[in-house]
């Protein structure tokens, strides 16, 4: 049923790069959600595996003395979304990998391995680019960190050597602390489905000045698309009023070949209030200038460009929400989706159209339809 020459648990991190050095054809596995499936399909057959499965020391999510947050890259989905630690500090990580696969894929499949497999489609990937995770790889001449913004090289790989395994996952509290935050995954199902687009934004509010929180909040509203509210007078209302936008960190998975975040329209959001209708025309404009989405067999072009515009203005609204005590967990979620006649999404157009440079969806293994977990 599957073609592996040799499986060998490794019985510490060293013991499994040891392993990996002498033995050119050892690939490691964790939860093997992808491993085994790609394996399946005769993909590096009669390779030799090294499990990392047993590990302790790569398990489970800590805090440290000065507020770094280290996550086990051989933690399960599961535990990621249900870790007290990060449901308190960034609880849209466990919301984006709760998105993936089912139960059974969720239980086994890791997120270091989610992060290695290199697919631009990883629900991890969006959120780990808004919160400038490190990751610490070993291998035979030791350790070295590596910002996750630098790890991916092209779709379907990254910086990580054969030879080196993925040992932690860093947050710094700089990264994490007073942030709120939204994932929106969209899928033609929603379960069991790789993401067609993955989108991941972040806002730090903080108090705005007398003058702005007593502005007006209904001028030129109408403008924007995101989702709204009436007041008591029946007036169009958005939230945020009496904050504005300290920080602001939008990342997109299946977006461009790799996970990317969008810094100049980061920038450009930096400072506004946050109920002003400008932010959502803003996000949406320009995001679409930093990304670069291709047709494929699952969603043409033009029907990307139309998500992540909209993505992005509802992402927008539920972080700004969250922060406010507001929000709702999945109020953002595709679908259903909401456009204007003046903006129907056409997916037949160019659906099925694969991009001349050839890879199947943006670099990402298309061979699993449950997310991602190889570390390979």
């Amino acid at each position: 049923m599957y073609d592996i020459e040799n499986y060998y648990e490794a019985k510490s991190v060293e013991d499994a790069v040891a392993h990996l050095a002498a033995d050119e054809k050892a690939e490691v596995i964790a939860g093997g959600t992808d491993v085994l499936v790609k394996l399946r399909s005769g993909k590096d057959a009669g390779c030799d595996l090294v499990s990392i499965h047993e590990i302790p020391e790569l398990k489970g999510v800590d805090r440290l003395t000065d507020g770094t947050i280290v996550i086990g890259p051989a933690t399960c989905f599961t535990d990621i979304t249900n870790d007290p630690i990060i449901r308190e500090s960034f609880p849209y990580l466990g919301e984006a990998v709760d998105t993936v696969g089912g139960p059974q894929i969720r239980n086994m499949g890791t997120i270091g391995g989610n992060l290695c497999n290199g697919a631009t489609s990883a629900d991890s990937g969006a959120t780990m680019q808004t919160l400038d995770a490190t990751l610490v790889l070993q291998g035979p001449e030791g350790s070295r960190e590596v910002p996750v913004t630098e790890f991916y090289t092209g779709p379907g790989k990254t910086v990580r050597r054969r030879d080196e395994v993925l040992i932690a996952i860093l947050v710094k509290p700089e990264d994490y602390v007073g942030y709120s935050g939204c994932y929106i995954k969209y899928g033609k199902r929603r379960s069991m489905e790789i993401a067609t687009l993955g989108c991941c934004v972040r806002v730090k509010l903080e108090a705005a000045g007398a003058e702005q929180a007593e502005a007006e909040e209904t001028d030129g509203i109408q403008g924007s698309s995101a989702t709204r509210r009436e007041d008591a007078a029946g007036s169009a209302v958005l939230p945020g009023a009496g904050f504005r936008l300290a920080d602001v960190r939008i990342g997109y998975g299946v977006a461009a070949p790799t996970p990317i975040r969008c810094r100049k329209t980061e920038q450009m959001l930096k400072g506004m209030a946050a109920d002003d209708p400008a932010i959502y025309e803003i996000i949406a404009t320009h995001v679409e200038e930093e990304v670069h989405p291709r047709s494929s067999w699952r969603a043409s072009k033009e029907f990307r460009v139309q998500l992540i515009r909209e993505m992005a203005k509802r992402a927008l609204e539920q972080a700004i929400l969250r922060g406010i005590g507001k929000g709702t967990p999945g109020a953002g979620d595709f679908p259903p989706v909401e456009f204007g006649e003046e903006q129907t999404m056409d997916e037949t157009k160019t659906q099925g159209t694969a991009d001349a440079a050839g890879t199947a969806d943006d670099g990402e293994d298309v061979s699993c339809g449950k997310g991602g977990e190889n570390h390979a």
